[in-house]
Parts: C-alpha cells; sequence; structure tokens
C-alpha cells in the first residue's frame, strides 16, 4: 500500500507543475519586459501561445493559447521605443490566480480603485487588474484584463 502511495505521489507532483506550464508569472512578465519581441516570440510559444496576430511595422504582436477546459487567455505586446507593454485578457482563473500569488512578496503599493486593482511591482512597474462579467453571463466566469506598464527605468533588450 505504502508502495502504491508513494508511486501515486511521484505521478501527481509532475502533472500538477506542467499543468502550470503554460501559465505566466512574475518571472515571466519580467523576462518579456525586458526583452525584445523577437524573444518574446520564442518565449510563448514555447509556452505553447500562438501568434494570431503580428505587425512589425507598429511593434505589436498578438498571442493566443485555448485551454482543455473551455477557458482561453490573450497576451497583447506592444513596443514603444525601448518600453515594452504586456495585456493578458483570460477567463482562466487560474493564470489570475498565479499572476496575484506570484506578485504578492514583491508588491510595493497596492490600490483598488472602483473596479480596478493597482499594484506598484518591484522589478516590472505597475500591474492594473479589472475583472468583468464574462459575456454571455456566467457566474462561474470572470473576465480578467490585465495590463501591466513598465516603470520608466526598465527599457528591453534589441
Amino acid at each position: 500500500m505504502r508502495n502504491i502511495l508513494v508511486s501515486l505521489f511521484f505521478i501527481f507532483i509532475p502533472l500538477v507543475g506542467l499543468s502550470q506550464k503554460n501559465l505566466i508569472s512574475y518571472d515571466d512578465i519580467k523576462y518579456l519586459i525586458s526583452n525584445n519581441l523577437f524573444q518574446a516570440d520564442t518565449f510563448l510559444v514555447a509556452k505553447g501561445y500562438t501568434i494570431f496576430k503580428k505587425d512589425v511595422k507598429r511593434g505589436t504582436r498578438k498571442y493566443r493559447l485555448e485551454f482543455k477546459s473551455g477557458t482561453n487567455s490573450e497576451i497583447g505586446m506592444r513596443q514603444d521605443g525601448k518600453k515594452i507593454f504586456v495585456e493578458i485578457m483570460t477567463n482562466e482563473i487560474d493564470q489570475y490566480n498565479l499572476i496575484k500569488e506570484s506578485i504578492i512578496q514583491y508588491i510595493n503599493k497596492d490600490v483598488l480603485v472602483g473596479d480596478v486593482q493597482s499594484y506598484t511591482i518591484k522589478d516590472i512597474g505597475t500591474i492594473y487588474i479589472s475583472i468583468n462579467d464574462a459575456e454571455p453571463y456566467n457566474p462561474l466566469r470572470k473576465d480578467y484584463n490585465i495590463n501591466i506598464i513598465p516603470d520608466k527605468n526598465i527599457t528591453s533588450y534589441n
């Protein structure tokens, strides 16, 4: 019986780790805003996202990932000079929870204004999170819009 439990433990732990492979965390956000868009392409494609809109002239990218649960996540990136702005639009609660849990130890200041949660984060900048009801209405699903604005001293590498 003990051998079965130990075997199940070693099978279950890697599955839990792989389930968050596609989700974006604090370290991923830090990587995305401090590197150029071409490196972001490689990084997000390796995480399982697909590029569905790419405009090299304007310096914008859009990535999309469909989860097995029927939810999705879209990442929009825009390069403005040496700064990269990131927007994550998702209805996957685990993505929202992972971002909230991974930034909690780096918060310098947090403010709640209306329906928007604002966090000033060490080594990133400001993260704005708004939560809306899903269309069509579903009490179990919410739409999460997460905007990452880098600090003035954080620039991307070329």
